[in-house]
């Protein structure tokens, strides 16, 4: 079993938000703006496998993907599904 990684996360909106600004999602998805961008909110960390690596120059050019919005129904692979 995989060591859990503690994340940070300061978006208390989200629904992984919670309590120390910590996140609580399984997997993460973290990419640059353009790809964000680009892919539909449904790509997510589980289709991460089959995206293209992309670069940033800085980390105002990056992005969590996993946000879900506090509130959304649950439903989906992840249990949530994005409003």
């Amino acid at each position: 079993m995989a060591n859990r990684i503690e994340v940070h996360c300061t978006v208390s909106n989200c629904h992984y938000w919670k309590q120390g600004n910590l996140c609580d999602a399984n997997q993460i998805l973290v990419t640059n703006d353009r790809m964000a961008a680009r892919e539909p909110d449904s790509v997510d960390a589980p289709q991460a496998s089959r995206l293209a690596q992309t670069t940033a120059d800085r980390c105002e050019a990056t992005c969590c993907k996993t946000f879900v919005h506090q509130g959304s129904e649950k439903t989906g692979v992840d249990g949530v599904y994005r409003l």
